[in-house]
Parts: structure tokens; sequence; C-alpha cells
């Protein structure tokens, strides 16, 4: 007697869970400059697809055709295993779709994976520096600085990327990127998974639905659909050195696999750095 109901409930939900949503996107990116240049700045292989899959999904769908570029700043070496995560990194990010000739891998004595260090924010700047400069990047994402999992190498990139812009903020630069950073949620939501991106579409549709156009305030929202989830979901098993139990158990219930909500990261001038000496592999 229930089953049509059952039935008919259950095809509503993949309907809405098919298609990803998306609002306020274009803040992201640079409007004064076509196409805009988009930097992925994460701490370790993996952070591409665990947390920010959602985004680099989106941007590759975008109308305004934005370029990504992804700067991983160590090779994930805390057990050993750094060559070996360098090359399941290479294959997440063909999985995501970004490019072989704008990614890049850092090896550096002081960025290197660990559960326990900050990372200096002057290191972070120096070897961030060219990759803006020379590839014109208008916009750096990265983590915010709760780091998702408090991981202290994630919450050390925004301190990092902030440093650098105020640097060429006080500097002759002509044209500054901007930062945004991923919004940490509380542990609940963190963990709801599906329900948790159902009541954030609800909320992106209804701002829709009543043609609220986005504020300077209104946080730049990625919502994957389930497509999107596969993908993201092949593109974490392509990290076959990190898969053990916990990591499924992330897969199904994390709400960063669905859902991306951004921050700008404001930045006031200050001074320059030192240069510092780093060490660069495409992957």
């Amino acid at each position: 007697m229930f089953f049509p109901f059952i039935l008919a409930a259950i095809s509503l939900l993949l309907s809405v869970f098919y298609k990803p949503s998306e609002f306020n996107t274009d803040a992201l990116s640079e409007q004064t400059v076509s196409p805009s240049r988009v930097l992925l700045l994460t701490a370790h292989p993996d952070d591409e697809c665990f947390f920010f899959a959602p985004t680099i999904l989106a941007l590759r769908r975008s109308s305004s055709s934005p370029e990504i570029f992804s700067l991983c700043l160590s090779s994930g070496n805390a057990d050993g295993l750094g060559e070996r995560r360098k090359g399941e990194l290479a294959r997440s990010l063909d999985i995501l779709g970004v490019e072989k000739d704008n990614r890049w891998i850092i090896e550096h004595p002081q960025l290197q994976d660990n559960m326990t260090q900050h990372w200096d924010a002057e290191i972070i700047a120096e070897v961030l520096r060219p990759f803006v400069i020379e590839h014109h990047i208008t916009s750096v994402l990265t983590f915010d600085t709760k780091g998702i999992s408090l991981h202290p190498n994630h919450f050390s990139l925004p301190l990092g990327a902030s440093y650098l812009i105020k640097s060429l903020s006080s500097s002759s630069h002509t044209f500054v990127p901007r930062l945004f950073s991923l919004v940490t949620v509380p542990v609940l939501p963190k963990y709801a998974g599906l329900p948790s991106a159902m009541l954030t579409r609800l909320g992106v549709v209804s701002q829709a639905f009543l043609a609220l156009e986005p504020t300077v305030d209104s946080l730049p929202v990625f919502i994957s659909g389930i497509p999107d989830y596969l993908t993201t979901v092949r593109a974490i098993l392509a990290h076959d050195s990190q898969m053990v139990w916990f990591r499924y158990l992330y897969m199904t219930f994390s709400r960063y696999m669905w859902v991306n909500e951004w921050v700008e990261f404001k930045t006031q001038k200050g001074v320059g750095q030192d240069p510092l000496d780093a060490t660069v592999t495409d992957y």
C-alpha cells in the first residue's frame, strides 16, 4: 500500500540531489579579468578531494570558465609515503579535471606533513609568491583558520596566503589576488552528510525562488549533485595508501563531500618578508 509513496519519495530525493546547485559563485572569480585564474592551495595530497571537490567540479562547468590551478605544499611524507602520494595526487587531479600544466607539489624542509607543526606564514608566503605572480592568479582558495579538521598544517595556509597578499598590497604590484577560505562548520553538521546538504540546498533553492540577489556578504555556496559525489569518491579512491576504514565513513557522512561554503579572507596592508628556498615538482 505504501510502496508507491515510498518509491515516489525516493524518486523525488534522487531528482533533487542529481543536479548540482550553486549560489553567488561568481564571487570567487575576479570579474575584471577574463578568464579568471583560481589557485587551490592545499597542505597534503588528498586535501583536494576530501574537502574541495564540490568547488573544483563546479568551477570546471562554470559559464565564466575560470582557469584552475593546484598548489600542494607537501608530499604528505609523514609515514614515508611521499613519493607514492605524489602519484596518487596526480591521479586524483586527473579525475577532478585539473590540467597537468596547472598543478604543482612542493618539497620544503620546513613545510613537512606533521600533525603538531604550525607552518611559518612567511615561508608559505614566499613559496606561494612566484606561482601567484607568474600565473596572474586572481583568487586563492584554501582552508580557514580552523582548518576543517583542526590540522595545524591546514590552518597555517590562510595565514601564509594572507601574509603574501599584505606584502603584494604594500608593494608596486598593480593586481592583488583575493583570498577565500573554506568555512569550517560545527561537528554535527560536518558529519550529517546528506541531511546537511539537503538543508543547504533548500536554502539555496528558497533564495532562487524568492528571486533574492546575492549581496556582498552572501557566502558563495557549491552543492554537488550525485554525479559530482561519485566523481569525488573516485578521486578519493585514487589515494589508495590512505584508504583505512574511517575514510569510508568520511565518504559516507561528511558534509564536505557535498557542500562547500566560502568566505573572503580580508587582509590589511603589511610589510614584506625575506626570500626562502623551496623545491617545486610538477604533477
